[in-house]
């Protein structure tokens, strides 16, 4: 049987991967959307026609649909941890915060993405 105690445990360490794996994800997505953002400035693009690029693009919308679950995913526990290490928020407050935050992220995010892709 497990007790409360290392059900606690066991739920910080998924957050703890979770998180980590995350933050590999999103080093990736930082890197190729500025790689994207200097090839684009770099070749004289327009916003109209990064717009006209990415508009239908399917591994448009894929790429910067993991980058958004990736930030999704990962600003929650940040804020979570923020919140009780600075603010001094207990736990339950903490995870309402840290899963608003990214419920929020996820919804624009994914807006964000649908309304380039759709144009």
């Amino acid at each position: 049987m497990i007790t409360v105690e290392q059900a606690a445990r066991i739920t910080e360490a998924k957050l703890w991967y979770w998180q980590r794996i995350s933050a590999m994800v999103l080093a990736l997505c930082v890197i190729v959307h500025v790689a994207i953002m200097i090839y684009a400035v770099r070749g004289g693009l327009t916003g109209a026609e990064i717009l006209g690029r990415t508009r239908g693009s399917v591994s448009f919308a894929a790429f910067y649909g993991v980058f958004v679950l990736a930030c999704a995913v990962h600003v929650p526990v940040g804020l979570m941890r923020v919140a009780e290490e600075w603010l001094h928020l207990d736990r339950f407050l903490s995870v309402v915060l840290g899963k608003l935050f990214g419920v929020t992220i996820l919804f624009l995010g994914l807006r964000a993405v649908y309304g380039v892709f759709t144009g």
